[in-house]
């Protein structure tokens, strides 16, 4: 048995409020409401939701809309400040403006303007107080983020050449599945995720949900690892599942949206995951005709890299578009 049960099922409450707020941002998202998705009462929901994810709710609430936004910025030039204030849950362009320049440090139009022109963003952490972004402070390149991938402006990728990428248009269907979270730094970390995908299929095995080749496995990113501090970052390890699949305690469920993605096939090392999704971001997508849809980034896991000759991953990037 599982020495914390208890805890197991106050964290998988906390991962339902969280996947609930992801899919309802443009809405209204009051206390009560969020509390009853929980199944705690109010006056306890948001000290419970604060001490597990060490951040006050409203906050969390307000960091996703803007970090959206910011997104939506990058991918749609043409949209105007305004409707992306009201597509993110704003309620209006006054509000939205002051928190978008408390979390960045410049007016979205700004932001918007220095990506197209491919000038070095100044992201301010509200938290943090940095005035650099993290992967200009590694690498001190110019960067753009499109839909959980940040890629270099001043270098071109060198993973492969733009005429090599196997990269193919593929619709998925809506897809339910199990997952395994964690919240924190993950980049280049093999041995973590590992971890969570022996914990998930630990409990998977003996429910017989593991039924390869139909079963496949996913790694969600759902924030941006340059705009949210390192120890707020959500990645999901996930199995597909099917839709009347029950989860409990640190196991959750959640539903993959249906729709086209541009899937690129890579064989890598644990160190050249960035590089790759520099590949697709910097070299594919800016030719395709296509722009990133509004759906999560992912990466189908197709081999044991223990049984690899190499020791390589056999991965699909799939990132979701829609034309231009």
């Amino acid at each position: 048995m599982d020495p914390h049960p208890l805890r197991e099922e106050y964290l998988a409450r906390i991962n339902r409020v969280i996947d609930f707020i992801e899919s309802h941002l443009e809405e209204n998202l009051p206390l009560i409401r969020l509390a009853e998705v929980a199944h705690f009462s109010p006056y306890h929901f948001h000290r419970i939701f604060r001490a597990m994810t060490g951040e006050p709710l409203n906050r969390f609430i307000q960091r996703l809309r803007i970090e959206k936004a910011a997104r939506q910025l990058a991918d749609n030039p043409k949209k105007s400040v305004t409707v992306v204030a009201l597509d993110c849950g704003f309620s209006g362009s006054a509000p939205f403006a002051r928190t978008f320049k408390e979390f960045f440090g410049v007016s979205a139009s700004e932001w918007r303007r220095q990506i197209r022109y491919k000038s070095k963003i100044g992201i301010i952490h509200s938290n943090s107080g940095q005035s650099e972004s993290k992967l200009q402070k590694d690498s001190g390149a110019s960067s753009v983020y499109i839909k959980g991938v940040t890629f270099n402006l001043n270098r071109r990728p060198d993973m492969k050449s733009k005429t090599n990428l196997n990269v193919k248009l593929t619709d998925f269907p809506e897809t339910p599945v199990a997952y395994v979270r964690h919240i924190g730094p993950y980049k280049g970390d093999d041995n973590l995720f590992r971890g969570l995908f022996h914990q998930l299929m630990t409990w998977a095995g003996p429910r017989n949900l593991l039924k390869f080749p139909g079963t496949q496995i996913l790694i969600v990113y759902h924030d941006n690892p340059e705009i949210t501090d390192d120890q707020k970052l959500r990645t999901s390890v996930c199995i597909t599942v099917p839709a009347e699949t029950k989860t409990e305690g640190a196991v959750g469920s959640m539903t993959i949206p249906a729709g086209r993605y541009a899937c690129a096939r890579f064989e890598l090392l644990p160190h050249e995951y960035q590089q790759a999704w520099d590949s697709v971001c910097g070299e594919w997508l800016p030719d395709s005709g296509y722009q990133p849809d509004d759906r999560p980034c992912f990466e189908l896991c197709l081999n044991n890299p223990d049984e690899h000759p190499e020791h390589k991953h056999i991965v699909d990037i799939c990132i979701p578009v829609k034309p231009m």
